[in-house]
């Protein structure tokens, strides 16, 4: 198969959708890499070392994007690469196709084959796809969310971890999954008192048996939510529906609780966030007030650490990159069913349920397509 690997254009993606070890493994297997040129500079892989690795460089996206039979990207598709994608070529990448319905469009009258890297689950319901990437964005809440507490970015000026003779500051994390379970091990690390809530209790139980001392578990309601508001400084919404809208779990008229300078960390944001407030800002402009209360809602964090990011990236993606390659699309995805999830819009109809329901269309069983 030929795969071909474009420069990410999004504004502040310094990601690449694969190292230079990744494409050696893909060429070992007998197929062509194609990386557009400087696509991971800004990961701090160089031309050379895709080509010492066995792919060829291109010099434009056009060029990647025809000739690919299998396009392998970090973010989803932009404006401008929409007509570049043809009918029954695989992109695999992440989409979040339920918070963007423009793109869902684009991708439906393209006719291409989507498979996302964030609905790809396993028997357990794992997310192994979307995993390294939570875990980064999790840990990078809290480290952005410490520096939005100081009063010169806008913040209520408490340090996380206080000092002797002074209370650190109180961190809320909404959800008890690989996001919120790094952003509390994060915060907890560095003095905070932290509380996580979920609605599973079972992840609540395991929480508490293996978070240190200075995080606290709750049950997920509105009233425990609104109470905890009042007093912590620093709130990370983390809850993830999987391929679907996330829940706005805290209301523009909660805001009014808060005290001014809290700070609000979205990492849901690429699927339209827990916050009703929430609206995707950039590494460059990243936060905005809304009644006194500071959001961080950057829509691609993992982007701002494109070498840890990039490596743990092709590191999950690459075991699934090599069986769709290897078999093609189809009998891949009939083979292996976290891949078959995976699927979100082939030949123009949606196969994915959350993205049907999100937007008011017809879900075709993706059994149809692989036959």
């Amino acid at each position: 198969m030929v795969i071909a690997v474009p420069t990410e254009i999004k504004t502040n993606e310094n990601r690449v959708a694969l190292t230079p070890g990744g494409a050696l493994e893909l060429t070992k297997h007998g197929h062509t890499v194609y990386i557009q040129q400087g696509a991971g500079e800004n990961s701090g892989f160089l031309d050379q070392e895709y080509v010492d690795a066995g792919a060829s460089i291109l010099h434009t996206a056009e060029a990647c994007f025809e000739m690919g039979e299998m396009i392998m990207k970090v973010k989803e598709p932009i404006e401008q690469e929409y007509e570049l994608i043809r009918k029954d070529q695989l992109v695999f990448t992440y989409f979040h196709f339920a918070s963007y319905e423009p793109l869902t469009k684009a991708m439906i009258k393209n006719k291409s084959v989507c498979l996302a890297y964030e609905t790809v689950e396993m028997p357990d319901r794992s997310l192994p796809l979307l995993v390294p990437m939570s875990e980064v964005a999790g840990r990078m809440a809290v480290q952005e969310g410490a520096k939005f507490l100081e009063k010169p970015m806008g913040g209520r000026g408490i340090l996380l971890g206080g000092v002797p003779g002074v209370q650190p500051a109180k961190v809320l994390v909404l959800g008890g999954g690989v996001v919120g379970t790094q952003a509390a091990k994060m915060a907890a690390g560095l003095g905070a008192t932290v509380t996580i809530m979920d609605v599973n209790l079972n992840r609540l139980r395991y929480l508490a048996d293996v978070m240190p001392a200075n995080v606290n578990t709750m049950y997920s309601n509105e009233l425990n939510i609104r109470r905890l508001l009042r007093n912590h400084d620093l709130v990370v919404g983390a809850v993830l529906l999987p391929g679907a809208k996330a829940p706005n779990l805290i209301t523009r008229d909660m805001l009014s609780l808060m005290r001014p300078g809290t700070v609000l960390v979205d990492v849901a944001v690429d699927q339209g966030g827990c916050f009703e407030t929430t609206k995707p800002t950039t590494h460059e402009n990243p936060v905005y007030v809304v009644d006194d209360v500071l959001h961080y809602c950057v829509a691609n964090m993992p982007g701002a650490v494109p070498y840890t990011s990039t490596i743990a990236l092709t590191n999950a993606t690459l075991p699934f990159a090599i069986q769709l390659a290897n078999k093609g699309w189809k009998q891949a995805c009939r083979e292996s069913n976290p891949l078959k999830l995976g699927l979100n819009v082939i030949d123009g109809k949606v196969v994915y349920k959350g993205v049907a329901e999100a937007f008011g269309l017809e879900c075709h069983d993706v059994n149809e397509f692989l036959k």
